[in-house]
């Protein structure tokens, strides 16, 4: 049983095998034909449109790369250029809106994120009338958006709302966006709240007052150091004749003593009739009664002149004098009885002065000034007319602060530059020489003070005088 199934199934695999040698052996005998056919003009045609199209597609492929390269480098410079626009935008200190025809926001900076205290996402899609506070504001961007013609608006003054519920004024600027075929498309806004330009204005203009006195304290300095120079040759030239006069009348009163004795021991012994007459005439007594006075008051005369030689010859050396801690209090009222002394009784001096004072300085230069600024005040006073100067004193910002405030005509405002010059004044010829007010300011500025004149508008001249203040002053 097995033997015969083994020959039936090779009798079968023959009879398979039979059919598909036959096959093979027939497509064996059909390929030399194909190879002719290959061979023939029309394979040739084939073979070279095929070669065509690799070509073509291999260019269309170069062409590809060369549009990918020229893409990825339009990319990298339109990024650049964003980056640009963002960073621009980024540092603008101005604000700036860009809206749409209908007044939607566009585009934004983060300036008017500051102002109004909104996130980007709450004010991109927005109204931008939404942004103004008040209705004339709303009504002007409102004129703009509805307008067809170029209509710009130029630093307007509109009230925007600010963060934390505030408004603010914002000085706008408007201008209209069109395509390049003429069409409008919105409006670009921009502007700077105009507290910000104020503050920037007075900034400005204090730096320019701070220049301008600071160029004066120059021309000061420069016009005092000549004057100092002047003043060393006037105070050598006047120190002798005075030192004369002053030595001369001491020994005159010593005389004077002895002259006394003389006559008294006359006077014991009787004199004939005439020379009794000629005593009685010539008031011989009331004469010598009245020359210890006058050699007195010629004394002190000649001293208080060698003080102002000295002080004259103090200011043109400074630093020369040791100053010393004192109180302005006993100082100004020193100055202020000597003056007073000899003002008429129509000029009265008020004190309201605090005590203490303190300061670092020599007290007789600042004296001195005290006694020019009263003497000036009672001065301008007209002959007659009631005159009042109020000296009042305080500590402030570490200053001691004297203020000479009193009711004359005050000064007039083409003097007040020149009113601290060497020899300017406005007295009458004759009357003073203009060096007062030079003498003093140069003293208060060696002590590293200052001193200014100002007319209030009711009337009257102010004189303020401002010293360091010592440790421990009272403010």
């Amino acid at each position: 049983m097995g033997k015969r199934r083994t020959s039936a199934a090779a009798t079968a695999t023959a009879a398979e095998r039979t059919p598909r040698q036959k096959r093979g052996a027939q497509s064996v005998s059909r390929k030399p034909a194909r190879i002719e056919e290959s061979r023939s003009p029309k394979g040739a045609a084939g073979e070279h449109a095929w070669v065509e199209v690799i070509r073509k597609m291999d260019e269309v492929y170069r062409q590809l790369l060369d549009y990918e390269v020229a893409l990825e480098q339009n990319n990298a410079a339109l990024q650049e250029s964003q980056l640009f626009i963002v960073s621009v935008l980024s540092s603008m200190s101005d604000v700036l809106i860009v809206c749409n025809p209908a007044g939607i926001v566009e585009e934004l900076n983060p300036s008017l994120l500051k102002l109004t205290g909104k996130s980007e996402s709450e004010l991109r899609g927005s109204s931008i009338l939404g942004l103004f506070a008040d209705g004339p504001s709303r009504e002007a961007i409102e004129r703009l958006l509805a307008a067809d013609a170029a209509e710009t608006l130029s630093d307007w003054e509109l009230q925007m709302h600010t963060s934390g519920g505030q408004s603010a004024p914002v000085a706008l600027s408007c201008t209209p966006r069109f395509t390049s075929d003429g069409r409008r498309v919105g409006l670009v806004v921009t502007g700077r709240p105009i507290g910000e330009l104020r503050k920037a204005y007075s900034a400005l203009r204090q730096a320019h007052d701070a220049l301008q006195r600071t160029q004066q304290q120059l021309l000061h300095s420069e016009k005092m150091a000549s004057l100092g120079r002047l003043v060393a040759g006037v105070a050598h030239e006047l120190n002798n004749p005075i030192s004369f006069v002053l030595g001369n009348v001491v020994a005159l009163k010593k005389y004077l003593g002895r002259l006394e004795r003389y006559l008294d021991a006359v006077q014991r012994v009787p004199l004939p009739e005439p020379v009794g007459a000629l005593r009685t005439e010539l008031g011989i007594e009331r004469l010598m009664k009245d020359l210890p006075s006058l050699i007195d008051g010629t004394i002190e005369g000649a001293e208080r002149t060698r003080d102002v030689v000295e002080g004259l010859r103090r200011f043109s050396a400074p630093g020369a004098d040791a100053r010393q801690p004192i109180d302005l209090v006993p100082v100004v009222e020193r100055g202020v009885h000597w003056v007073t002394k000899a003002t008429p009784e129509y000029f009265q001096v008020v004190l309201e002065l605090p005590t203490p004072l303190p300061v670092i300085g020599n007290a007789d230069q600042l004296q001195q000034v005290v006694m020019n600024l009263v003497q000036n005040a009672a001065d301008a006073i007209p002959a007659g007319k009631p005159g009042r100067l109020t000296v009042s004193g305080r500590c402030e910002d570490g200053h001691a602060v004297l203020e000479f405030a009193d009711n004359g005509p005050g000064i007039r405002p083409d003097d007040l530059p020149k009113l601290f010059d060497p020899f300017f004044t406005t007295k009458p010829v004759g009357k003073g020489m203009g060096l007062g007010l030079s003498i003093s300011y140069g003293i208060v500025e060696q002590h590293g003070g200052t001193l200014v004149a100002a007319c209030p508008a009711d009337g009257g001249a102010v004189f303020t005088l401002a010293l360091p203040a010592r440790e421990g002053a009272r403010r």
